[in-house]
């Protein structure tokens, strides 16, 4: 898998997030939305690898996971992230509803709102969080 197929699954998953949303499958929209940022930031990082290089295990082992604050900070794009909370009230509050998403909610029931608020939040194409992350895969 490289970066161009991680960008691809970060749409695709967008889409299908927004597609259970409007059939009322609200868990399903909620774990996808999440895993479209977690594939979007995972691009970011490997935009950052370079040929040949020798990867550090340390980097690569955390690139695994499923920690969308840990991702920012391997992808390089914390003070990116900080800079753009300052600018925009309305990412910020998105980024405050994507934070708390984990790859342990797909274990988990979700309010048909709070799938919408996550969905609405990861695909806002003025301030969403794949938008801002786009800037940078």
């Amino acid at each position: 898998m490289d970066r161009k197929d991680l960008q691809e699954l970060s749409r695709v998953r967008l889409r299908e997030a927004k597609a259970l949303l409007k059939v009322g499958m609200a868990d399903g929209a909620y774990y996808l939305a999440g895993y479209a940022v977690e594939c979007a930031l995972k691009a970011c990082i490997a935009k950052g690898t370079q040929r040949f290089e020798f990867p550090d295990k340390k980097r690569v082992d955390s690139s695994y996971s499923h920690n969308l604050d840990l991702l920012v900070r391997i992808a390089g794009l914390e003070g990116a992230r900080v800079a753009y909370f300052n600018r925009s009230p309305e990412f910020r509050k998105h980024w405050d509803l994507v934070q708390f998403w984990s790859g342990e909610s797909r274990y988990q029931r979700h309010q048909p709102e709070a799938a919408a608020d996550l969905v609405a939040a990861v695909g806002d194409r003025r301030h969403g969080v794949i938008s801002w992350i786009k800037l940078y895969w």
